[in-house]
């Protein structure tokens, strides 16, 4: 295979990427007050978070594991068309204020989010060693124009939804339907056969790359993903909440999320070009250092000021970024190619399973103690991250398994 054959797989997926951003940002804009409004409890309401990020983790086990058996195609592409059906559930349960209809909703709509971000192994897939921070930032960064949009669209998707008679919060999840459908027919239709990572048992090691399983680097970089994920969302589920508790409009928190979101995904070029120079453990160790920094602030802004709030959110964008990005390559250069696409399937698992920790455990503290002592809470266990660095820096050769 010529060294040029992968880039028509990797434009696909960055088109279906692009496409699939405003999907992502439906649920984490107004997720929670649609819950809050539909179950009629702030207590309650991180339960959206936790139902489309513990779908999530049923999604990323069901989607690694069909594209290590048939391709990275189909799954993400099955991954994606599941992410549609559940958004027009979401819808289908505003409509008929149903809570009964929009719990499984969410389960489903929790694939597609789990599509998104599991598209990122298919990118460093795609790259030899040397070069994969850059490829999973390529990835990630193509998500950006869709997530950051999504958001500063709820004004717009509201008056479509009220134009439907749909209720105005479900108007996202209108978005989300089409922008998933569309993801999943660009790589059902444009996806090539050629340059697809074969199923298991059939593609050789890449070069350089372990022949075994490489069990430090491997629990450390899931680890760094599951801590960044638990505080980025426990906080961010929240943020939607405290704004309007104080005062905020749709319009504030879309822009706040937006920037969140967008800080989530743009400095990826950097940070890959960070992971390939200096090493994915020193940039998992500024993850925790800079979601500690987002955490204090938080804690510190006053209710009044979203410029402050927003500035925190961005910083915890940044710090999620630096530890998804490290922690991937550290999980993709610890396996070995037949075993790639499941196991990195099980580690998001892990990653959503957290994500709907920190969405469940985010109300009932927001509710008991302010948004500061959540906010707090969450930047303390960023500190859990630096430590785990210190871990994948050091690479246990002699303790590989098969």
């Amino acid at each position: 295979m010529s060294v040029a054959a992968p880039r028509r797989p990797l434009t696909v997926l960055v088109c279906a990427q692009v496409l699939s951003g405003a999907g992502l940002a439906a649920g984490i804009t107004v997720g929670a007050l649609l819950a809050e409004d539909l179950l009629g409890s702030t207590g309650l309401a991180g339960v959206p978070s936790a139902l489309f990020t513990g779908g999530a983790a049923l999604g990323a086990a069901a989607i690694g594991r069909l594209s290590q058996l048939r391709g990275r195609r189909l799954g993400l592409a099955l991954g994606y068309g599941a992410g549609a059906l559940g958004s027009l559930g979401v819808v289908a349960a505003a409509a008929l204020h149903s809570a009964l209809l929009l719990f499984p909703s969410l389960l489903v709509y929790g694939a597609g989010t789990a599509t998104n971000l599991m598209a990122r192994y298919a990118g460093a897939e795609l790259a030899p060693p040397q070069r994969r921070g850059r490829a999973v930032s390529t990835v990630l960064v193509a998500t950006t124009l869709g997530a950051v949009a999504g958001p500063n669209l709820v004004t717009v998707t509201g008056d479509v939804a009220v134009a439907w008679g749909v209720p105005r919060l479900a108007g996202p999840f209108l978005l989300a339907a089409a922008a998933f459908g569309a993801a999943a027919a660009v790589l059902a239709v444009r996806w090539p056969a050629v340059g697809e990572p074969a199923p298991s048992g059939a593609d050789a090691p890449a070069p350089n790359g372990p022949v075994r399983v490489r069990r430090r680097p491997l629990a450390a970089g899931a680890a760094v993903m599951v801590l960044t994920q638990l505080v980025m969302i426990a906080l961010m589920t929240m943020t939607p909440v405290h704004l309007r508790a104080h005062g905020h409009g749709t319009q504030a928190t879309g822009l706040v999320i937006a920037l969140h979101v967008g800080a989530m995904f743009l400095p990826s070029p950097l940070t890959g070009a960070l992971v390939d120079r200096i090493g994915p453990h020193r940039v998992a160790a500024a993850s925790g250092v800079t979601l500690l920094g987002a955490g204090l602030l938080a804690t510190l802004a006053p209710p009044h000021s979203v410029a402050a709030l927003a500035v925190a959110l961005v910083l915890l964008g940044v710090g999620w970024n630096f530890g998804l990005v490290s922690g991937t390559a550290l999980v993709t250069d610890a396996l070995p190619p037949a075993r790639r696409a499941a196991t990195q399937g099980l580690v998001d698992v892990g990653i959503a399973l957290a994500g709907a920790t920190g969405g469940v455990a985010s109300g009932p503290v927001l509710a008991a103690g302010g948004f500061p002592v959540l906010a707090l809470v969450c930047g303390a266990l960023a500190l859990a991250v630096v430590p785990v660095a210190v871990l994948a820096a050091r690479d246990d050769g002699g303790g590989r398994c098969p």
